[in-house]
C-alpha cells in the first residue's frame, strides 16, 4: 500500500507570500507550448508559422485557459453556489478550474487570433493541438502534488492512501491522467502531426484521444462530492468528454474525406 507524501502545496516561501506548485505547473505548461511551438515553426517553415506567432498564441491561449477554465468550473460544476456568491468567481487562488471550460476558452481565443492574423481557425487548432498534452500532464502533476482529485477505492497493489481523505487505498487517478491525457496523447499527436495532414485531422484526433482517455479514467476517479454520479451512473467529466469523442470522430472522417479547406 502506497501513501501520498502530502507535499507542501507551496513550492517557494517568500515571507508572507508563496509560489504554489500548481501555479508552477501552469507556468511549465505554457512555457512548454511556447518552446515546442517555436521548435516546430523553425523545423517546418513551409507551414507558415513564425516565432512571433507563437508569442501571440501563448498570450491568447493563456487568457483562454484561465478565463475559460474558471467560467467552465462555475457553469458546469457549481452554478448554484456561485450565483449566491458571485464575487468568489474571481477568487482563483481558492482553486476550481475545468479542463472542458478551458478548452472552450482556448477555442474562443484562437478564433480572435485567427481574425487578427488572417489564418484559418481550424489550421491554427491543428498546429496547437500537439502542443497541449504536455501542459495537461503538468496540470495533473499539480493535482497529484496537491493531493486533490483523488480516485475511487481500490484493492490493486498500487492503490494509494490520501491521508487528508481517509485511510482507504485509492486509485492515483491524477497519475493515470498524467500518463494518458498527457504523455501518451502527446506521443500520438506529435507523431501523427510530423507529416502534413488534411485540415482538421489533427484537431479531430486530439478530441478523440483526450475525450476517450478522460472518459476511461473517470471510471477510477472519485466524482466531486457536490455532484456525485449523474444520469446513467456517469460523472460530469464523462458527460463532458463524450461529445468531444463524437465531434472528433466526425471531424477526423470529414478531414480525411477532404471536406475542410485551407
Amino acid at each position: 500500500m502506497l501513501i501520498h507524501p502530502e507535499f507542501d502545496p507551496v513550492a517557494i516561501h517568500l515571507g508572507p507570500l508563496g509560489i504554489h506548485w500548481y501555479g508552477l505547473m501552469y507556468l511549465f505548461g505554457f512555457m512548454s507550448l511556447l518552446f515546442l511551438g517555436k521548435w516546430r515553426a523553425r523545423k517546418y517553415p513551409e507551414r507558415g508559422w513564425t516565432e512571433t506567432d507563437l508569442d501571440d498564441i501563448l498570450f491568447y491561449g493563456a487568457m483562454g485557459v484561465i478565463f475559460g477554465g474558471r467560467l467552465g468550473y462555475v457553469v458546469f460544476y457549481q452554478p448554484t453556489y456561485f450565483i449566491s456568491h458571485p464575487l468568489e468567481i474571481f477568487f482563483l487562488w481558492q482553486g476550481g478550474m475545468s479542463f472542458h471550460g478551458g478548452f472552450l476558452g482556448v477555442l474562443t481565443a484562437m478564433f480572435f487570433f485567427a481574425r487578427k492574423t488572417g489564418k484559418q481557425w481550424l489550421s491554427i487548432m491543428d498546429f496547437v493541438a500537439p502542443l497541449v498534452p504536455i501542459g495537461l500532464a503538468a496540470g495533473r502533476m499539480g493535482n497529484f502534488i496537491n493531493g486533490e482529485l483523488w480516485g475511487r477505492a481500490t484493492n490493486l497493489p498500487w492503490g494509494m492512501v490520501f491521508p487528508r481523505v481517509d485511510n482507504v487505498p485509492r486509485h492515483p487517478s491524477q497519475l493515470y491522467e498524467f500518463g494518458l491525457e498527457g504523455i501518451l496523447l502527446f506521443i500520438i499527436l506529435w507523431t501523427y502531426s510530423a507529416k502534413p495532414r488534411p485540415v482538421g485531422a489533427i484537431s479531430g484526433l486530439f478530441l478523440i484521444g483526450y475525450g476517450t482517455f478522460r472518459f476511461l479514467v473517470e471510471f477510477t476517479r472519485q466524482p466531486d462530492s457536490f455532484l456525485g454520479f449523474l444520469a446513467l451512473g456517469m460523472s460530469m467529466g464523462q458527460w463532458l468528454s463524450l461529445p468531444m469523442v463524437l465531434v472528433g470522430i466526425w471531424m477526423l472522417r470529414s478531414a480525411l474525406a477532404n471536406k475542410f479547406t485551407r
